[in-house]
Order: structure tokens, then sequence, then C-alpha cells
């Protein structure tokens, strides 16, 4: 515990960047390595997540997606469930200014969610071949989350900035997740946390994964707008505590997924070694040829009407799903062929399977990233990277 000044303590946290993984006395051949997970009763074959944001996942991405293994979570909310076409707002919000971009995005999220392109949506997913994992906010879960479970879907994400067992207002307007995952027919994931305590009560309400992350998102600005959030590793290792601590009481595992912060492999790596047994990526995939952005990415919460906590950013188009999830990469920064990243680091840290990844030895390290590398650093200084 350190001071910030008389009196007030504050913890010191860790992101990403400040740690590193120590490779073990006996490594394993990467071919050899197990990235499947589960969820409910759906087994994936990949630790990696879609981001519920409509410049990453639309019906042919979803579809796409899960045909390589991961999962697409299509957000309810969106303009997919808003539009019989969005393709036209899609070009304008791609094509607006910077200084257009926020109004045009609270001008089009204005139309309303209809209910019939909720079920058209679900129904295309599956009728490709994809499995339909759809997201929904607290405020609309426990009417979309019925709706969704009756069209087909296979999961039901409900995801805020932050999420707790029970949101309360004196407004009338309450949810509650253990009445959700009660009654909802498909298993419920619910999103986003930080910190042990609300971790272990979602864990007992109930929710079949949880995600992790408050505002560490390449498109997120809540830590900077609303001043809250905790540095990433920190908070993966808080939640995966609450998690051992619920399972040691029930002997139920739930599933942890890492949601902002993923900006190359090794991130990936490093969080499931911190506890997560899956990442949820929004810019690295909106950087695919298949993603509906157009070589852009905002957050769900960037056309909030009266506070918005995100901004649209021009990440480019660098390749194919493929290309980004298995490669061969085309590019030097750690941002394609994820998945080869993922076999190598955990075959360098003696791990099978994503569970003996999560034991793998966790360094402070926040030099190691351009330790030596002077030369490295110049020349992208020199190219204006």
């Amino acid at each position: 515990m350190e001071f910030i000044g008389r009196g007030r303590a504050a913890r010191r946290t860790y992101g990403f960047d400040e740690i590193a993984l120590v490779p073990a006395s006996s490594t394993v051949d990467p071919a050899d390595v197990d990235l499947s997970w589960r969820v409910g009763d759906r087994t994936f074959a990949l630790p990696i997540v879609a981001s519920a944001m409509d410049s990453v996942v639309d019906v042919p991405a979803a579809i796409a997606i899960s045909r390589l293994g991961g999962m697409a979570v299509l957000n309810l909310e969106g303009l997919q469930t808003r539009y019989p076409d969005p393709r036209g707002l899609l070009d304008r919000l791609a094509e607006a200014t910077g200084d257009q971009v926020v109004g045009l995005m609270q001008e089009v999220y204005r139309s309303p969610v209809k209910d019939d392109l909720v079920a058209r949506r679900i129904a295309e997913i599956r009728d490709g071949g994809g499995v339909p994992v759809v997201s929904a906010t607290p405020a609309s879960a426990g009417r979309l989350g019925p709706l969704a479970a009756r069209a087909g879907a296979a999961l039901l994400l409900v995801q805020s900035t932050v999420i707790t067992e029970q949101h309360r207002s004196e407004r009338g307007q309450a949810l509650s997740l253990r009445e959700l995952t009660a009654s909802t027919d498909i298993p419920v994931m619910a999103g986003n946390c930080v910190s042990y305590e609300a971790a272990l009560q979602l864990f007992e309400a109930g929710v079949a994964a949880l995600f992790v992350g408050v505002g560490p998102g390449a498109a997120c600005t809540s830590r900077k707008v609303l001043g809250v959030g905790v540095a990433q590793a920190t908070a993966i290792v808080d939640v995966a505590a609450a998690r051992a601590e619920f399972e040691r009481r029930t002997g139920r595992y739930v599933p942890i997924v890492a949601d902002g912060g993923i900006g190359v492999g090794g991130d990936i790596a490093k969080a499931i070694a911190c506890g997560a047994d899956a990442v949820m990526v929004g810019s690295l995939l909106a950087r695919a040829e298949e993603a509906p952005g157009r070589g852009f990415h905002w957050g769900m919460a960037t056309p909030h009407a009266a506070l918005p906590r995100g901004t649209r950013v021009r990440v480019g188009t660098t390749g194919t799903l493929r290309d980004i999830l298995f490669g061969p990469a085309r590019v030097d920064d750690g941002s394609q062929n994820l998945v080869e990243a993922l076999r190598t680091a955990m075959g360098m840290c003696g791990a099978r399977t994503l569970r003996q990844m999560q034991q793998a030895e966790i360094i402070i390290a926040p030099a190691l990233p351009t330790e030596g590398k002077t030369l490295q650093i110049a020349q992208r200084v020199g190219q204006g990277r």
C-alpha cells in the first residue's frame, strides 16, 4: 500500500505493459497446446471473443469468426437491430470528419431497436453456420434477453461500463442478474467488473462467464471522462481470486474474459496468465477486411446522448480475419497471427492448457518492452510511428 498524501492510502495496480511472463524450466511444443475454453455447454476452439461493437461484428463477421473457432458478440442495441440495412449509415460514419462524428452517431443511434430485427439477425447468424452470441445493456436485458433466447441465441452477454449483481434506481428501474440468470433459457454472461467483491457477488448470482475491464479499450474514454477504472492486469488477478474462492465454496468454475487493453499477441498471453480464460478483442479485429467499421473503430458508449464515453479511432485495414488470427503476419508489431503468438508463449511457459497458463510466473517488468530496443525505437520515431 502506498500513500498519495497525508493519511490517504492508495493501492498500486498494474497494466499489461508493466508485467512479463517468465519462461518455464520445461517447455511444450506449441503444436501440442490446447486453446479451447467452455461457456455453459458450449466449447470454443479459440479463446478470442470479438467485441460487441458495430465496428467489429455484424452478421457476416460473426459467421466468419465462428467458423474460425472464436466467439463473436452481436450488439442487440446497435445499428444491426435498428435498421434493416445499415450499410449506408456505416459508410457515413466512416466518412464523417472528426467534428461531425459524435453528433452523427447520436443521430443514427436514435432510431429504436426493432424486435423483428433482433430475431432476424440471430437467425441469419445461425443459418450461416455461426454461433449466435448477443449482448444487451442491463436496462434492456429484461426485454431483449428472453426475445433472443426464443429466437435461438446460444449465449447472452449483459454488458455495461460497470455491472453489479443488482442495479437500483429511485426511478424504479432495476435489474437483478440473479433473477435474470434463473429465468433466462440460455446461459447469461455479464460484464464489466474489476473488483473482488463485485465479482464474487456476480459469480454467486449465477453468471456463466464474467467480463473484466473498465475503460482499457482503444476506443473507450471512460477512464478520462469518468475517472473510473483499474489497470487491467490487476483487475484480472483480483477477479480470478474471487473466482477461486467461489470455486472452493461451490465446486463450480466460471470462465473470465479479459475485455479491453489487448493490443498485441503478448497481451493475450499475459491476460490468460493473470487468470483469464479468453480475451475480448475490439480494435485488432476492427482492422479486418470483413469488419463492418470500414477501417474505423468505436465503442458502445460513443453515441451516448448526454455523455459520450468513447471515440471513433482510425485503425486501418491490415488483412483478413484469418490473417489477424492465424497469419502469416505481414506486419511486425504483434497485431497479426495472434493464435500462434499465444501458442508460442504458452509453450515457453510450459503450459499445455489455458488453465495451466494461469499458473505461469509473472514478474513486474515495465522496461521489458523497450530493454535493448534502442535501434527499433529510433527507427519508428524516424518513420513517424
